[in-house]
Formats: structure tokens, sequence, C-alpha cells
């Protein structure tokens, strides 16, 4: 039998000087007894994956709002590959894989239905405003409780992954660092891959520039820059594109941005209105009717203030969840 210790020392013996070592974490909020098969960043995936969040990501919106077609990215899609993308470089960058695609398979775990549409909404009308990395954190800490536990007491080095896989501040890890980097290699082709086929964009209209950089199909760019960033962080205490991918890859996302994301005929008035009545509308509800609320957010009001409990309910719900509870409370008995 092939055990914890054996892996921890296999990982000792394999990995680079600079990986993060499972046997040296920096542990969890509270002490527990030691899996005997499985590592502790071995552990921490599959709470996370076990997790009705995680499940959840399958219902929830990446970028295009109901989209026409069984093809189109959701978060549990883009999730999977940033997870992808993450593992290849952590491999041939010689780090740690298992918490690599524990904090990748975490990272999203806090984002409201709608995509980015439901988040700027609830940013603009919960007190302190609304962000999914500090979410997707208190999901795993306090919102997915287990049978003796609150939240999924995940270790150190996975809960810094996922909180600051966006944002300014860089995780402690090389392995957060990846799946950091990953996300954004992932979301800005696979984001391209469905603009050109929903008909918003076409392969032609991309940046010339960055497209001779990078390649000219998905798999040509996904190659080039997991390449780029093994070969330029390797034997390194830092993780990085070179500058020249670097800068081509904020190019595409720069045109992303203008052709894209803040495009209207994919942000459709009519659907960005409808996203904001939802949202407003579940939100105000649950403020004026905090007794229904689930039982485990209920079973949280002498710790928590109603608005935090309601801000956990409407960013855990799914796009369709929404809707149809929208349409249950607010729609017109005739």
């Amino acid at each position: 039998m092939i055990g914890r210790e054996d892996l921890e020392k296999r990982e000792f013996e394999y990995l680079s000087p600079y990986a993060a070592k499972s046997a040296k974490s920096r542990g969890r909020k509270l002490e527990e007894d030691k899996c005997s098969v499985r590592t502790d960043f071995q552990r921490d995936k599959d709470r996370i994956i076990h997790s009705k969040a995680f499940r959840r990501l399958m219902h929830k919106t990446q970028v295009f709002l109901a989209p026409e077609g069984d093809h189109y990215r959701t978060r549990l899609t883009h999730t999977i590959e940033v997870s992808q993308i993450a593992r290849t470089i952590s491999r041939g960058l010689g780090l740690n894989e298992d918490l690599t695609e524990a904090i990748a398979m975490g990272h999203d775990l806090g984002h409201t239905p709608f995509g980015h549409s439901g988040e700027a909404v609830l940013n603009e009308i919960h007190p302190g405003g609304f962000k999914h990395n500090i979410q997707s954190l208190r999901v795993v800490d306090v919102l997915e409780s287990g049978s003796s536990r609150r939240g999924m007491n995940l270790t150190f080095e996975v809960r810094d992954g996922i909180l600051n896989h966006t944002g300014s501040k860089m995780p402690v890890t090389l392995e957060g660092q990846v799946v950091k980097t990953s996300d954004r290699i992932a979301y800005i082709n696979h984001d391209i891959d469905d603009a050109i086929r929903s008909g918003i964009i076409t392969s032609k209209d991309l940046p010339k520039e960055s497209i001779n950089v990078l390649g000219d199909t998905h798999k040509k760019r996904i190659d080039t820059l997991v390449r780029d960033m093994i070969n330029n962080s390797f034997n390194g205490s830092f993780v990085c594109l070179s500058e020249e991918k670097a800068q081509a890859m904020n190019e595409l996302r720069t045109y992303m941005f203008k052709n894209v994301y803040h495009n209207q005929r994919v942000k459709k008035a009519e659907d960005i209105n409808k996203v904001r009545v939802i949202i407003i509308a579940l939100y105000k509800y649950f403020l004026n009717h905090p007794q229904a609320l689930p039982d485990d957010l209920k079973a949280m009001r002498d710790e928590f203030c109603k608005e935090e409990l309601v801000k956990d309910h409407i960013a855990g719900m799914t796009d369709r969840y929404a809707v149809n509870l929208y349409e249950k409370l607010f729609s017109k008995t005739t």
C-alpha cells in the first residue's frame, strides 16, 4: 500500500525545491487527524469537488447569458479548463499538482449567478460591496460545513491561492501563482472560442500582432502560453510569462473587453435589466423575510448580520434557480 507518508516523501524526492510540500503545509485553522492515504492537499481537493458549491457551478453563467446551444462554457467548465492548464504548467515546473488542482477547483466557488453581471449588481447593492474571490474563501471557510466542522477547514496554502487568484496580491506559493495566470489564459482563450461560435466576432477580427505571437487557433494559443510559462519560469522562485507573450495576451484581453465583454450583443440591454431586477428583488425580499432563508443560513443569525446572510444566499444561487424563484415570488397570479 502507498500511503500518505510515502506520497509526502516522494514530494521531497521528485518535486522542485521551490514546490510546496504537503508535509510542510502551514496547516489548517482547526487541527485534524491526518488521512492515512491522502496528503493534505489531495484531501482539500476532494472536499472542494464533493461540495454543493462546486456542483452548482454547472449552472452558473461564464460570459453568455442564456446562450442558445450546449457548447458554451459555464463556470464549471471554465474551472476544469483552468485546472487542466495549471496542472500542465505545474507538472512542467516540478511543482505540486495536488495543491495546484485544489486551488483551481476552488477559485470560483463564490461566483454569483449571471456571471460578472450578477456580481456587479450584488457589489452595488450589498453594504461593503462584493468580490467573488472573497466570497469563494467564505464558501470554503464558513458556508460549506461538514458534519462535525465549520467550513471545509482547508489548508492555508489552498485558502491563500483561492483568495489571491485575482487582484494585485500574489499567492504565497508558486502553485497559486500558476493558477492565477492559468485562470487568465483559460478565460481569454475560451471566451474567444465562444464569441466566435456566437458570431459576435470572427477569427479575422482578432488583433494580428497578438495572433502572430500566440497562434491563430485556440489550441495553438494555449500551447504557446503554457510552454512559454514553463520555459520562462523553470528553476525560478517566481512564475510568470515572458514579456513578449504577456504583452500579446494582455492585448487580446483588452480586445475582448472592448469587443465582447462590453459588447451590447452579448450584454443585451434586456438581459442586463432582467439580471438587475432579479438580483435586487431577491435581495430585498430576503432582507424583509429573513425567515425564508435556508435553515443552514438561519442558524448563523447570531454570528452574522442579516445582510451578510442574504448576500450569501443570493451569491450561491444558480442562474435557473434565481430565475425560477423570482418568478415564483413575484409573477402575477391570474
